[in-house]
């Protein structure tokens, strides 16, 4: 992955417009108490990454889709691996991995979310917008 692609953003968590700053104020997704605490604007470029109120509204639709194919790859990969597993612990397995994947996933989704939205720009056209000239 290289910077100026979304897939860097999403996977580094950086602004996805300058891709220098994180979004999120804490590293740790499992961090419970800063799991929302995300930053207003990006301290080098000034994106806000809420650019209007609900806008993370969308992210759960990202969200859903992600829970949707961890439930459809572990329940082919217990078909292959166990299929004489009775369904009842199939179910127990993917619901356990779902919450323990939850807030990893609230994060990747909201990132996915604003890189939908927010275009990278490289530096010179970030000063250009901005009135500042080399």
């Amino acid at each position: 992955m290289k910077k100026g692609t979304k897939l860097y953003s999403i996977f580094k968590g950086t602004c996805p417009q300058c891709h220098e700053e994180k979004m999120f104020k804490s590293k740790n997704p499992y961090n419970l108490k800063t799991i929302f605490d995300m930053h207003e604007t990006c301290p080098n470029c000034g994106q806000k990454f809420t650019p209007e109120p609900g806008f993370y509204y969308g992210a759960m639709y990202v969200s859903y889709a992600f829970g949707v194919a961890f439930f459809v790859a572990v329940w082919v990969a217990v078909l292959v691996l166990a299929p004489n597993l009775h369904p009842g612990i199939v179910v127990t397995i993917i619901t356990l991995g779902l919450v323990l994947l939850a807030p990893a996933s609230f994060r990747l989704s909201r990132k996915v979310w604003i890189n939908i939205f927010v275009k990278y720009k490289r530096p010179e056209e970030r000063q250009l917008k901005n009135g500042i000239t080399k």
